[in-house]
Formats: structure tokens, sequence, C-alpha cells
């Protein structure tokens, strides 16, 4: 349990109290009230009017507390970015949609993206920033070995935000933070979970007992390099080959469809020609799926998760979603699959901004602003 759970509680309106706090979360209710008054004492929650009695004394009614404070979040992918102003609960408020190029380096990037912060924050008090990156990121903030991403290995992002803004800095691979934003749109009935991000680049992360699981470095979940029967001889950027990117990837994909004649640019383009049934697209995007299934299936067996969570742009593709599906189903043991749910994600392109908001929400309280 996180403040940062609480507030998303509050802020959706589905607990308004630290009795209904205490309910959803399964936590005795003195354990909630430190934590609830810890947000108060912030000034990220306020106490205000009283709601219906179930016996005994009416209850405070708690709700998020307005201000012109806001968060700011970055969520990028190789082609592609959203960026976004989120409200002191980490919800977002204001979304815009921007081209990027990750390989053009990351001063370049940084330099746009702190560009269209600036613009978005208006002289607005920043509580504080996340940037979510299409790569693996270590728990010292820092990207190591990423694909595509040429410059960025090594580079100190914390601190180069840290050097233009001042405020507490999230930076997490794009994978986690969207898993953690999945979480808090479904709240704390969904907490053992594998959310697999399948755009440009293909990518993993475990939630269990509620908590976001990074591992010993950071890259917990990369499953873009396990090696597939299917990638053969394929050369990765990691230096192995066969590994499940060169063949899985929305990046693979394109290049795939390309050599066989399809006039296809980006993921984006891939999905609305599958959705049109062109045959080479349609083969191409169900092999992708298939052998993504490969992949999960001994994972799903030895972490035995509620679900299976599919997101990023492959994500909106029946004919990719149902071929990992069905190598799930196949694959896995029974008693692991009797109850597994494999969905796709309902927070849909908001669930990395989802995310950012809600480790802010956290970071934040370890360095109160003034």
């Amino acid at each position: 349990m996180s403040a940062a759970q609480i507030m998303g509680l509050v802020a959706s309106g589905r607990a308004t109290s630290r009795a209904e706090l205490s309910r959803a979360l399964g936590l005795a209710p003195s354990t909630i009230s430190a934590h609830v008054q810890e947000l108060l004492d912030s000034g990220l929650l306020k106490e205000s009017g009283e709601g219906s009695s179930r016996g005994g004394r009416r209850p405070r009614l708690l709700s998020v507390r307005g201000g012109q404070e806001v968060i700011l979040g970055a969520d990028l992918g190789g082609h592609h970015g959203r960026i976004a102003t989120l409200d002191g609960s980490g919800r977002p408020h204001t979304v815009q949609d921007i081209e990027v190029d990750i390989a053009t380096g990351p001063e370049a990037v940084l330099e746009q993206v702190a560009a269209a912060f600036e613009e978005l924050g208006a002289g607005r008090p920043i509580r504080g920033i996340g940037i979510g990156l299409p790569g693996p990121v270590s728990l010292t903030r820092t990207v190591i070995g990423p694909s595509r991403m040429p410059g960025w290995s090594g580079f100190a992002v914390h601190d180069w935000l840290t050097r233009r803004f001042g405020v507490p800095l999230v930076v997490e691979n794009d994978a986690n933070l969207m898993a953690v934003g999945e979480a808090a749109a479904r709240g704390p009935e969904l907490h053992d979970f594998i959310y697999v991000k399948a755009g440009t680049g293909v990518g993993a992360a475990v939630v269990i007992d509620g908590r976001l699981r990074r591992g010993a470095r950071g890259i917990a979940g990369d499953i873009s390099h396990l090696r597939v029967p299917a990638g053969g001889d394929q050369p990765c950027s990691c230096g192995n080959f066969g590994c499940l990117e060169t063949i899985a990837s929305g990046a693979a994909l394109v290049a795939a469809v390309r050599r066989d004649g399809v006039d296809v640019r980006n993921t984006t383009d891939l999905v609305r020609l599958a959705l049109d049934g062109n045959p080479t697209v349609t083969t191409n995007v169900r092999f992708a799926g298939r052998n993504l299934g490969e992949v999960l299936a001994p994972v799903v067996n030895f972490l035995n998760p509620q679900a299976v969570i599919l997101g990023g742009t492959l994500s909106s593709c029946d004919l990719f979603v149902a071929a990992a599906r069905g190598v799930l189903y196949e694959r896995c043991l029974p008693l692991t699959t009797q109850e597994l749910d494999i969905e796709v994600s309902t927070a849909g392109p908001d669930a990395g901004l989802l995310g950012i908001g809600r480790l802010v929400v956290e970071e934040a309280l370890t360095q109160p602003t003034s």
C-alpha cells in the first residue's frame, strides 16, 4: 500500500473516508489513519463535511486538496510522446501528443521535452516531474543498454532534468509506468499481474502484492531479449540472435512487411492494415502474437498471476491479442489459467501518464515542498 494508492482512491471517489479506505485496501483502520494524516499534513488531502454513519460516529469526508501546483509528465516512445499536466492526485489534466525521434539522442529529446514542460507549466508551481523511456532504466535512474536509442546508454537523465527544474523527479521504464498506471486505474483488487507493452518495442513489467518489482538492478520484466526458436539467426541489437524483439516488436513487424512490399511507416500503420485484413500484415501479426505467448507462458507458470494485461499500439489489434492468448491457454498449466484474465489495458494510452502521477506523488511525499 502506498500514499499514491490512497490519493487515487480518494480522487476517483471509490473511497471518501478512512473507513472506506480501510475496506478497499484491506488494512487496519490505525494503519490507514496514519497514512491519511501524513497526506493531510502534506497538504495533498483535506477533510470537510461528514458522511453517512453505519453506526457510531459520522465519518469525516476526504477529498483531494485543490491548488495551483501541477505534476508534469512525459511518456516517450520511439517516435511518439505524450506530454501532460497532472493534478495533485496524479490524474492527467491537459495532454498533448508530440512527435519525437528517440534516436536523435538524449540531449536533443530532453530539450524538446523540457520546452514542452515549460510551455504547459506556464509559470505554475511544479510539484514534481516524471518521464517514461522506451528502454531499461536502472535503480540509479540511468538508461542502460537500450535498443534503438543511440547515445542514451549511461546518460544520467535524472541529473539533467534536476539541473533544469530542481523538483522531485521520477525516471522510469515505460512498461513499468504503464503497469503502475494500470494498477491505479483498476484499484486494489488487481494486485498480481504481468503487464506487456507491445509497441515499437516489446517489454513487460511485474506487479506482485500490489507493488512493482524492479529487480536487483531495475530491469525485471525485460522479455525483449529472451530467445525464441522462430527467431533463428536474426541478429538483435543486444548482440545475440533470435531474440523476441527481432520478430515480435512493432519495429520488426514493420521491417518484415516492408520486405514483402507492403507500404507501412510505423506500428500504427501496421495495426490499421491488420484491421483492414491485409493478408501479409495479418499473417505477420498473428506470428508475432504467438511468439509473445511462447515467451510469456513460462513466466505465467512461474509467477501464477491474476492477469496478463496487454498494452501498447499492438494491443489494439485483436489478431495479435488472440494469438498470444491462444498460446498461453495452450502452453500454461490448467491450474494457472483456470482463473487467469488475459485482457487489453483499461487505462489505454493514459497508462504511462497515470503511472507517472502515482510515482511522482510518492516521490514528492519523501521530498516535501516548502
